[in-house]
């Protein structure tokens, strides 16, 4: 099992209309803008000032393709409250919900942004209600998420997103789940921690459920996501150290890895072709 301690960072999205999805980000989602440009904001917790979410503004292709990518991106909240006082936002919000689940580990909402990436919202149960196995791998459930419940434990109404909220994971469309497997255990150092019946896997360091979900729902060998097609630009893992950053930089030269430097940014691509950046703490 890795006992790595990288967390993943703010994902960054190409978006068509930057008001609106900032509008979105801000007044559903509850999140701060942090840094603004004329064709990019950044948002995440007012307080914390943790960065979640990067909006950038393309002029994009006329046709929608069907390609790699996000399938979704997920908030991690502090507490099952917490939860409770979103789910109540996005009620009196009346904004559409695509499901609520109970995942044994977790419970969490789905929904959309205007643009159609794919947002889950959700909060861990205590880890001695998973079902952690010998070998580390933490298989959850899909089942109908106790919403009565989760709303019965509101304590205060919702005025943005808590301090210690974080991107607890990214869940990727990927064309090959074994290259996928390979490129995040033996490339990044995630364990499997499930397989989900050969269509989905989940990664993660440590012994948390999972930082990075891939799957072939959407089909096999999809092409990769273009420049000019809205959708994830690229997630971020914050490393806790530049000599640990140093140390991924010469594992990638030592296995011929590709990647760029732009201001201590690293910058690379998975099996599938998503961009990703490492950064340090």
């Amino acid at each position: 099992m890795s006992t790595r301690n990288w967390k993943i960072g703010k994902v960054a999205l190409k978006v068509q209309d930057l008001t609106e999805m900032s509008e979105f980000y801000q007044e559903i989602m509850g999140m701060a803008v942090l840094t603004k440009t004329d064709s990019s904001v950044t948002l995440g917790v007012k307080d914390s000032k943790e960065e979640l979410i990067e909006l950038i503004q393309i002029t994009p292709a006329a046709d929608k393709k069907m390609t790699v990518g996000l399938y979704h991106h997920a908030l991690l909240l502090p507490t099952r409250s917490d939860l409770g006082e979103f789910l109540y936002h996005l009620l009196v919000k009346k904004y559409p919900l695509g499901g609520a689940s109970d995942h044994g580990y977790s419970e969490a909402i789905y929904f959309n942004d205007p643009e159609g990436n794919g947002i889950e919202v959700y909060a861990d149960k205590p880890k001695s209600e998973w079902d952690v196995r010998e070998d580390g791998r933490v298989e959850g459930v899909t089942i109908q998420m106790d919403a009565e419940g989760v709303l019965a434990s509101v304590k205060k109404a919702f005025t943005g997103l808590p301090v210690g909220t974080i991107m607890g994971h990214v869940h990727l469309t990927v064309n090959n789940l074994e290259d996928a497997g390979v490129f995040y255990t033996e490339i990044i150092g995630l364990g499997l921690k499930s397989d989900y019946f050969g269509q989905a896997k989940f990664f993660a360091f440590g012994d948390y459920h999972h930082q990075v979900g891939t799957n072939t729902w959407a089909g096999k060998s999809l092409p990769a996501l273009e420049e000019d097609q809205l959708g994830i630009a690229y997630y971020e893992w914050v490393l806790p150290s530049e000599e640990e950053l140093s140390s991924f930089r010469a594992k990638l030269d030592k296995n011929q890895i590709a990647y760029q430097e732009d201001d201590g940014v690293l910058k690379m691509k998975d099996s599938s072709g998503i961009k990703l950046h490492l950064i340090s703490e």
